[in-house]
């Protein structure tokens, strides 16, 4: 089956779980910058959680597909078209998004995954280095792209329209947006301020890293620091006192004093924000970051199975 993009979108990518066992070598992981919807939207398709789908960032695209398609939608909301739950398309009809509601990204899942040559053991796109996913690049109109086969069942529309996520196992997106971290390498050497301010994210965001804009966090020291490890989610202050939040594309490796790292359960919350919206921080303890991760991969692995066994996979 093949996926026909008539329209790209704003930024529409092919991603999968990530480019993982490569930092040591300078490749960041790459990957959905929204691991919870894009896990989601792939076990709603039928699919394996790390199955390659697509990245839609703020405008949506306009697909057609060559045959009867199961797919999945989550993440950001846009109109038109329901999401967190699987739907049929019949072949040769078209899926149009309308205006982006809330959120930021949006992930399709589409049964049997999206199949584009693996490069590093990854299908996904790292658009910095041009490699990965489709042609190393985002999208564009009138792409064609081969979609693999789909599981049982993939084209029955009576189980797919009647099944979806319900919103009480939505609350991994926090409104107003509290996102939970806990003390970096340097933090000794910066006031509280981090959690007691609030932060805008600034245009100049994107894959790599969010900028965040507010009250300058101010270090007590002057003294260079050497380069270090850096991932996803790791709170860096440039010479400026204005954070950044390393995300998917993030480097490998960092020189800016490091004042926190975001838990990785709420990676998905900042994904979610849009250039203007507003965020706070919050500390916890390195226990219970990974306490409330543990607790995240219970409810999927619940979630899971009830998908297994509404869908006989």
């Amino acid at each position: 089956m093949e996926m026909n993009v008539v329209r790209a979108g704003q930024l529409t990518t092919v991603q999968d779980l990530g480019r993982w066992g490569h930092r040591a070598s300078g490749v960041p992981l790459s990957g959905p910058m929204d691991p919870f919807a894009f896990r989601v939207a792939n076990l709603l398709a039928g699919n394996p959680e790390d199955a390659a789908a697509l990245e839609i960032t703020l405008s949506g695209p306009e697909l057609e597909f060559s045959a009867t398609a199961r797919i999945a939608l989550c993440g950001a909301d846009f109109s038109g078209l329901p999401s967190w739950r699987p739907l049929v398309v019949p072949a040769g009809e078209r899926v149009r998004f309308g205006e982006c509601r809330k959120g930021c990204r949006a992930y399709l899942a589409i049964a049997g995954g999206i199949s584009v040559p693996p490069v590093l053991e990854s299908r996904s796109t790292y658009l910095r280095g041009a490699f990965g996913g489709f042609n190393g690049r985002a999208l564009r109109d009138g792409d064609r792209l081969e979609i693999g086969s789909g599981p049982a069942g993939s084209a029955s529309g009576g189980p797919a329209v009647s099944f979806f996520v319900a919103p009480s196992n939505l609350h991994v997106y926090s409104d107003p947006p509290v996102v939970r971290a806990v003390r970096g390498a340097q933090a000794g050497e910066f006031a509280d301020s981090l959690y007691s301010e609030e932060f805008k994210v600034t245009p100049k965001s994107d894959r790599m890293g969010l900028r965040l804009s507010g009250t300058a966090i101010v270090r007590r020291s002057s003294v260079e620091l050497p380069s270090a490890a850096v991932a996803p989610g790791t709170v860096q202050v440039p010479p400026d006192g204005q954070p950044i939040v390393l995300m998917a594309d993030a480097q490998s490796i960092g020189g800016y004093p490091q004042v926190a790292h975001v838990a990785s359960v709420d990676l998905p919350i900042l994904a979610q924000l849009r250039p203007g919206d507003s965020l706070r921080f919050h500390e916890v303890l390195l226990d219970e970051a990974q306490l409330l991760l543990l607790k995240r991969e219970h409810e999927l692995a619940i979630l899971r199975e009830g998908v297994r066994q509404h869908f006989n996979l």
